[in-house]
């Protein structure tokens, strides 16, 4: 008799959980390794993005204008929020669970054999899939820097650089500079250089190690369906890409059209506005100083929360966000020293607000895995849905 194949979570379970995320192994002689048994189809163009914040959202948009254009785009993002398959996408839709196990049946023995990573998997997943696929574009998000990033162990055609701010010190380095040289090597060998605005210092350190960078400016108007002005510095990078694409005639986007679909793209996670029960709820992902600190124009526009929650992974903290938040809301609660109210998790804060205020409204931010907790909890919830 034929033993039962192994479920997708089994085989998840290998490598750990979405937490093994953050353990971070440089180097690509891994995944040359892994690939070496899997031959790839080359797509038309290759893209790979990388920076502190905003490379999901630019990447979304980009795939949204291309998609729109008429081409087959395949998207591989991390972290996932809800399910793993949400990290490899083609054409917005993501990777079945029966294409998922027939890919891993075949990947896992070599990963294992090669020590590969949780994340070096993943992305090998994301090539073999968008290769059978034979998608037309390939949009990768790099994990971690740039350099030593799996994303970065294939050649590609554009390399894309969102805004540089501190985080993953202890892999990266502990200055601004020293991070921006890691994440730039997004540009390596790459036709097309496009990188946001950044801070002065880093900005002209690339303007000079990089001659071929275009520097892309704010989007003129905030994208319809994303709220927060920093989106607008991500719709700008999205744009300026296409832009270089088609005047070096490697893709050819309408600009009207790319516009009008970046504007119009939707993301989980970034400023989602939901309902829980009564209350209103805003949800970001926002993990760092640096995306707390791109949310805040927005936050500091909108009438006062009732209530902020901020919790984030184990091993990071966001006490140095608690002042920069606290004029924005009338309570601000987390698991770390210096809240208002300090409660254990997410969703005990959650109901400790709404036992309080059923009808409050509620900045919750943190991580991907406090977003993801909000959606579990709303999912089962009567009267919970997006706004």
């Amino acid at each position: 008799m034929q033993s039962k194949p192994c479920s997708v979570d089994a085989w998840l379970e290998k490598l750990g959980q979405p937490a093994a995320d953050r353990n971070y192994l440089p180097g690509h002689a891994r995944i040359h390794a892994l690939l070496q048994s899997f031959p790839l189809h080359r797509p038309k163009l290759r893209v790979r993005v990388a920076g502190t914040n905003g490379k999901g959202s630019t990447c979304f948009m980009l795939a949204q204008a291309l998609q729109h254009a008429g081409f087959t785009v395949g998207l591989y993002t991390s972290p996932h929020i809800l399910r793993f398959h949400e990290r490899i996408r083609v054409q917005h839709t993501p990777i079945s669970d029966a294409d998922l196990h027939a890919l891993l049946e075949r990947v896992m023995p070599e990963a294992l054999r090669v020590g590969a990573s949780y994340f070096e998997v993943a992305t090998v997943l994301a090539w073999l899939y968008f290769s059978e696929q034979q998608v037309d574009v390939e949009i990768l998000e790099a994990g971690v820097g740039a350099r030593l990033d799996a994303t970065t162990a294939l050649d590609a055609d554009v390399g894309v650089l969102t805004p540089i701010g501190l985080d993953h010190e202890a892999w990266l380095g502990t200055d601004l500079m020293a991070i921006a040289a890691e994440k730039a090597h997004v540009f390596h060998g790459c036709t097309v250089q496009v990188s946001a605005q950044q801070d002065a210092s880093v900005q002209a350190w690339l303007e000079d190690a990089y001659a071929d960078v275009c520097m892309a400016d704010p989007c003129a108007t905030q994208p319809d369906a994303l709220l927060g002005m920093h989106q607008r510095i991500n719709a700008g990078v999205a744009l300026k890409v296409l832009d270089v694409l088609r005047s070096k005639q490697l893709l050819e986007v309408s600009p009207r059209e790319a516009d009008a679909s970046i504007m119009q793209t939707t993301i989980v996670g970034r400023l989602q506005e939901v309902r829980y029960g009564e209350a209103k709820l805003l949800l970001d992902a926002a993990h760092n100083r640096h995306a707390v600190e791109a949310l805040l124009p927005y936050l500091m526009q909108q009438a006062l929360f009732d209530a902020i929650l901020v919790y984030t992974r184990d091993d990071r903290d966001l006490c140095d966000c608690f002042s920069l938040l606290k004029p924005c809301g009338r309570l601000l609660l987390s698991d770390r020293m210096g809240a208002d109210v300090c409660i254990d998790t997410v969703e005990g804060a959650l109901q400790h607000v709404l036992e309080q205020q059923p009808q409050a409204r509620i900045l919750v931010l943190g991580s991907f895995l406090t977003v993801a907790s909000c959606l579990r909890l709303l999912d089962g919830t009567e009267g919970g849905a997006i706004a």
